[in-house]
């Protein structure tokens, strides 16, 4: 199992001891460092700057927005990057969900979601293999346009620059069990939001018999600390903003997910409190359990023996939301 570090978007500015971290965990061995971006900073100009202060670390966005830019767009950030940082580009993307994609990009959001899903990473494969002109019938993605309000003139054009890697890895941010499988039939690997090492059954049918290769990179907390139930406040903080407030009351993809991993009344609960207002209450209404088997928190020693059920399971890559560079050594250290 590939250790990562997951640096996420940022908050109200940019965070002074990011390109710090991420050097830190390439002088540790680290094989990746990951951006993310929300309704603030992107993905892709913070990971450029990243880039240009390491040498081998891989660059992934966990994940780019597919609202956000055009499919050809996306292709286009990414192939430019690649050869910026010598081939180190891991492509992630994700769809969002309703109220950021139609409150924030002003885009309606697809009816089908697996069907636009589908068709954009098909159109990013057309542009990184470059084979021919971009051609995709799309019903959310066509390449040219032929709507009834086009002009009607649309080309089908294949890219100027020729990219540095035609299989240039793309990874899907998924929680569905339709969109996971589907996941592992079009991308190179897939980007789950909650992890957990002894509930690995909630997501077997979906994933199925997966192809060499194929990359499982979950995120989760980490800290090394000597009280357990203060190191999980931060996840816990995080836990009720997503599933509390991260989509509407009746559709809501985090709590949903929470819901299938077992914890359905626990996640309505959470979801009531914080449209209610009472966010503080929200986070606290989180159970300890749920948050402690998605992150690794607490002494060495502990970290040490819940790392291994991680380790035994099918993930790949770990990528680790952790806040100080003691924390990813001792992560270092017990995963070599």
């Amino acid at each position: 199992m590939r250790l990562g570090l997951a640096l996420g978007y940022w908050g109200r500015g940019p965070d002074p001891d990011h390109v710090a971290l991420a050097q830190e965990a390439e002088r540790l061995g680290y094989d990746s460092v990951w951006t993310a971006e929300a309704w603030g900073s992107d993905a892709f100009t913070t990971l450029t700057w990243i880039a240009a202060r390491t040498s081998r670390i891989g660059l992934g966005t966990a994940v780019a927005q597919m609202a956000a830019r055009a499919p050809t767009t996306t292709a286009m950030h990414a192939l430019t990057l690649d050869h910026l940082s010598g081939g180190r580009v891991l492509l992630g993307l994700g769809l969002s969900g309703p109220q950021v994609v139609e409150g924030w990009y002003g885009r309606p959001f697809p009816k089908s979601p697996l069907t636009a899903t589908r068709e954009y990473v098909e159109v990013v494969r057309q542009v990184l293999r470059r084979e021919g002109p971009v051609e995709v019938a799309g019903r959310f993605h066509a390449h040219p346009y032929r709507g009834a309000d086009g002009a009607g003139l649309g080309k089908a054009l294949k890219p100027i620059t020729h990219p540095l890697r035609a299989g240039l890895p793309v990874l899907l941010g998924a929680e569905g069990p339709r969109n996971i499988a589907q996941t592992t039939r079009i991308a190179d690997g897939w980007l789950p939001l909650y992890w957990s090492p002894t509930r690995t059954a909630v997501y077997e049918a979906s994933l199925g018999d997966l192809r060499e290769g194929f990359m499982i990179a979950p995120m989760a907390r980490a800290k090394v600390c000597d009280d357990v139930a203060e190191g999980l406040l931060p996840v816990k903080a995080m836990l009720g903003f997503y599933i509390g407030g991260m989509g509407h009351a009746a559709r809501n993809f985090h709590a949903d997910l929470m819901a299938r991993m077992g914890y359905e009344e626990e996640a309505r609960q959470i979801q009531e409190l914080f449209l209610a207002g009472r966010r503080e209450e929200a986070a606290l209404a989180v159970p300890d359990a749920f948050a402690d088997e998605i992150s690794l928190v607490g002494p060495r020693e502990r970290i040490a023996e819940r790392l291994a059920l991680w380790r035994a399971g099918p993930v790949t890559d770990l990528l680790v939301l952790a806040p100080d560079p003691h924390t990813l050594r001792v992560l270092a250290e017990l995963n070599s």
